[in-house]
C-alpha cells in the first residue's frame, strides 16, 4: 500500500500528503494530551480548546486522505455544537429523515406506534403499583380498596371469587446487572491511574484476611471496576461499593473496618465515605487541601479519622487524595500541603502509605498486568533498590520488600532431584529479590518413608546449588498444634471419623456418596479419634475426614482424609505419636503459623489449592497467597522418588549419585556444571506452561 499521495500546492509544486499511520498516531497523541490537560489539578481551558481544534483538524485531514472515512472507520462528519445537533435532530424528525411524503407518513405512523407502546407500558406499571398497594394493605378494609383503580379492583375481585382472570402476582425483583465475570472475580483496567483502580476494595480484602478468595482480572475495555457475584447474580460496580460488600461479607473482621459494633460509629464511617465521594468532582490540589482542613483538627488527638483504628473512612479519604502510597505520588502531595513537619494530614498520609495492607493493595493494583510493580519509600537502607527481574521470571503477586516469606517443603523420603531444584531455586530467588526469608521445612508426616539419611542429603544438596535457607524447620515440631486444630474441627462439626475400607471410600468419592458416618455427633467422633491416636488395633481402621462437600466437582473437596494411624516409629519423635496428619492438613496450618506470605506450588496441586484455602478459612488462620508454576519434565527420565528408590534398593544402580540418575548428585557426577544447571532452571521462570526437556539440549 502507498502511504503518501502527491497533491499540487498553490505554486504548482508537488506536495506529499501526510501518511495515514502518522496521522493516526498524531490523533491518538492529541487525544491523550487532552485527557491529561482535563485531569490536571488546574485545567487550562485555552490549552484544552487549542488542543481540541488541533485534534479536529487532524481528523479532518485523515478523512480527506482516506476517501472520506474517519479514523474510527466511519464516514467523517464535521463536529457540531449541542444546539446544532438538536436543530438537526428536530429537522429529521419533522421531515421523517428526508424520505419525502412517504417518509414523513412512515415517521408519523412510527411515532404513533411508539406513543401507543408508551401508553400501554404506563398503564401496566400503574396496574402493578395498584396491585402492590392491595397486597401491602392486607386486610385494612374498604377504605384502602376504594382508592384502587378499577382495573386493579376487578382483578383482585376476580381472584377472590375464583374467576377466570389471572391473579395479580407480586412483581419480580429488579434485574441484576448482567456480567461476564465469574463469581469472586474483581476486574479492572490496568491502563487507568492507580486511584481509579479498586485500591480501597483491595485494601479491605487484605485487612479482612479474605483477599486470596478473589481473583484479579485485567480488562482493558472496562472503564471502572467490578466484582462478579455468586449464583449468576450479576456484578457490583464501583470501588467503594465493592469495599463495603467485602467488609460485610467478612464478618467480625469486616465489621471493625466499617466502624465497629455501634450504630453511631458505623454512621460516622459512612459519613466520611460520603464526604470522600463528594470530593471526586474537584482537582487533586483542591481535594488535598479540603481533606487537610477537615482532618487537621481531628488528627491532633488521634492517629486516624475515627481515633486510633484504621477504618474504611481513612482508606476512602486516602483514595480521595489520589491514594499516594508510592514515592512519586507522595512527592506530589508534599508539593500541595504546607511545608514543614507540623502538618497532621501529611503525618496521616505517611502512616497510611506505610501500612502493609495499603502497600500490598498498591502492588496488586499496579501488578494486575504482570508487567509492573510499585516502588515505595524505603524503611531500611537494604530495601533501597531491588535487582531487575531475571529474564523469564514474573513479578511476585502482592510482593512487598521485606515482607516476603517463601518455603520449600521437601519430604525426607529420597534425595533431591532436578525437579526439586527448580522449586527451591524459585523460592530462593523471590526471597532474596524481595529481601525476605526462605524457610526449608521438612514435611516429615509419614514415618514409613522417611530417614535421617535423606534429610542430611537434602541439606548438603541445597548447599551445592547455592541455596542457604534462613531457617530449617520440621512439620513434626507442630504435631501437637496440628492435633489441637483437628480436635477443634471435630468439636465444630467440620470433621468426622470414618472406618470405611479404602476401596469403598474411593468408590463413594467417585460416585459422590456420603459416608455412613458423615452425620455422627462430635462426641462420637472425638471418641473414635482418641481410639485412633491410642495406637490400639481397634483404632487402625479409623481415619479423620474433613466435612466439606461430597457433591463438589473438585474431587479433592469430597471429604479428604486428614489424619490416620501409623505405628512406625518416627525418625525424630520416636513412638510419641501413633497417628499422623496428612500433608493436606499439615501444610496450610504450618504455612500460616510460620508466617509464609507466598506458597509457590506446581500446577499438579491446582485442584488441591481450593482444599488448602478451605482449611485455612475453616480454622480462621492467616491466609497465604498461592502462586503456581509448572514443574520441569525431562524426556526419558524417571523423576518419581518411589521408582528411584526401587532402583537403589534392588541394586540396579550404584546409589543415589549414579550418573544416570536425575538427582543433583547424579547430574553432578555426569559432568553437568551445577552453576549452569542453576542458571538454566532460573531462566525457565515461574511460567505455568509445562516444559518437556531433553538432556542433550
Amino acid at each position: 500500500s502507498v502511504n503518501t499521495t502527491s497533491t499540487m500546492s498553490s505554486e504548482g509544486a508537488a506536495v506529499a500528503a501526510p501518511s495515514l499511520p502518522a496521522l493516526k498516531t498524531r490523533i491518538e497523541n492529541l487525544a491523550e494530551s487532552i485527557k491529561s490537560l482535563k485531569s490536571s489539578a488546574e485545567p487550562d481551558k485555552d490549552a484544552i480548546a487549542a488542543a481540541v481544534n488541533e485534534l479536529v483538524d487532524a481528523k479532518r485531514t485523515y478523512a480527506a486522505n482516506n476517501n472520506g472515512i474517519g479514523v474510527d472507520g466511519k464516514p467523517f462528519e464535521e463536529p457540531m455544537s449541542k444546539s446544532e445537533k438538536k436543530k438537526k435532530a428536530k429537522s429529521e424528525k419533522v421531515t421523517g429523515g428526508g424520505g419525502g411524503k412517504d417518509g414523513g407518513a412512515g415517521a408519523n405512523q412510527e411515532s404513533e406506534a411508539n406513543a401507543a407502546k408508551k401508553a400501554a407500558k404506563k398503564a401496566e406499571a400503574k396496574a402493578k403499583k395498584a396491585a402492590m398497594k392491595v397486597a401491602s394493605a392486607g386486610g385494612r378494609g374498604d377504605a384502602a380498596s376504594a382508592k384502587q383503580p378499577a382495573a386493579a379492583t376487578s382483578s383482585v375481585a376476580a381472584t377472590a371469587t375464583g374467576g377466570n382472570k389471572a391473579s395479580v402476582a407480586v412483581p419480580p425483583p429488579a434485574m441484576q446487572t448482567k456480567s461476564k465475570l465469574q463469581p469472586n472475580q474483581i476486574s479492572f483496567n490496568p491502563n487507568v491511574p492507580l486511584a481509579d483502580r479498586p485500591v480501597v476494595a483491595l485494601s479491605i480484602g487484605i485487612l479482612t484476611n479474605t483477599i486470596v478468595d478473589y481473583e484479579l482480572v485485567s480488562d482493558h475495555t472496562r472503564s471502572g471496576c467490578a466484582l462478579g457475584l455468586p449464583a449468576s447474580r450479576g456484578e457490583i460496580q464501583g470501588d467503594l461499593a465493592i469495599a463495603r460488600y467485602l467488609a460485610k461479607k467478612a464478618g467480625e473482621c469486616g465489621a471493625s473496618c466499617l466502624g465497629g459494633s455501634t450504630d453511631e460509629d458505623v454512621a460516622m464511617v459512612d459519613q466520611w465515605v460520603d464526604y470522600a465521594l463528594s470530593l471526586s468532582k474537584f482537582g487533586l490540589a483542591r481535594r488535598v487541601l479540603a481533606v487537610q482542613r477537615t482532618l487537621d483538627p481531628l488528627l491532633l488527638s488521634g492517629t486516624y479519622a475515627m481515633g486510633h483504628s484504621l477504618t474504611l473512612a481513612d482508606i476512602a479519604l486516602f483514595a480521595a487524595v489520589g491514594f499516594p502510597s508510592r514515592d512519586e505520588d507522595k512527592a506530589e502531595i508534599r508539593g500541595i500541603l504546607p511545608s514543614g513537619s507540623g502538618c497532621p494530614t501529611m503525618r496521616w498520609i505517611d502512616t497510611i502509605a506505610s501500612h502493609p495492607a495499603i502497600r500490598e493493595a498498591t502492588q496488586l493494583a499496579v501488578g494486575i498486568a504482570k508487567n509492573d510493580e510499585a516502588k515505595f519509600e524505603v524503611e531500611h537502607p537494604q530495601f533501597a533498590e531491588m535487582e531487575p527481574l531475571m529474564t523469564g521470571m514474573s513479578y511476585l503477586e502482592g510482593g512487598i520488600p521485606g515482607k516476603v516469606v517463601t518455603r520449600f517443603p521437601p519430604e525426607p523420603s529420597g534425595y533431591l532431584h532436578v525437579g526439586h531444584a527448580k522449586a527451591v531455586l524459585l523460592n530462593n530467588y523471590y526471597a532474596r529479590r524481595y529481601f525476605g526469608r526462605l524457610i526449608v521445612r521438612f514435611d516429615d508426616t509419614n514415618p514409613s518413608k522417611e530417614k535421617d539419611e535423606y534429610q542430611q542429603s537434602i541439606i548438603e544438596d541445597l548447599a551445592k546449588i547455592g541455596v542457604r535457607p534462613d531457617v530449617v524447620t520440621f512439620t513434626s515440631d507442630y504435631f501437637e498444634t496440628i492435633k489441637q486444630y483437628a480436635l477443634w474441627m471435630i468439636h465444630n462439626s467440620l470433621a468426622y471419623m470414618d472406618d470405611t475400607p479404602q476401596e469403598q471410600m474411593q468408590k463413594e468419592r467417585m460416585e459422590r456418596q456420603n459416608s455412613k458416618h458423615r452425620d455422627q455427633s462430635p462426641t462420637e467422633a472425638l471418641e473414635k479419634f482418641n481410639l485412633m491416636c491410642s495406637g490400639k488395633e481397634e483404632g487402625k481402621p479409623w481415619c479423620l475426614r474433613a466435612k466439606i462437600n461430597m457433591s463438589a466437582d473438585n474431587g479433592t473437596m469430597r471429604d479428604p482424609v486428614l489424619y490416620r494411624q501409623n505405628l512406625t516409629p518416627h525418625h525424630r519423635s520416636g513412638t510419641a505419636y501413633k497417628a499422623y496428619p496428612t500433608y493436606d492438613l499439615a501444610c496450610p496450618i504450618v504455612d500460616a503459623i510460620e508466617g509464609v506470605s507466598h506458597a509457590l506450588r506446581t500446577t499438579e496441586y491446582d485442584d488441591r489449592n481450593e482444599q488448602y484455602q478451605w482449611i485455612q478459612r475453616a480454622l480462621k488462620l492467616r491466609r497465604v497467597r498461592i502462586q503456581t508454576f509448572a514443574r520441569m519434565n525431562f524426556m526419558y527420565t524417571v523423576m518419581s522418588k518411589r521408582k528411584l528408590t526401587w532402583f537403589v534398593e534392588t541394586g540396579r544402580v550404584t546409589g543415589w549419585d549414579d550418573p544416570r540418575f536425575p538427582t543433583v548428585r547424579g547430574v553432578s557426577r555426569r559432568g553437568i556444571d551445577v552453576d549452569a544447571l542453576k542458571r538454566f532452571m532460573c531462566s525457565q521462570g515461574a511460567s505455568r506452561r509445562i516444559v518437556n526437556m531433553e538432556w542433550s539440549k
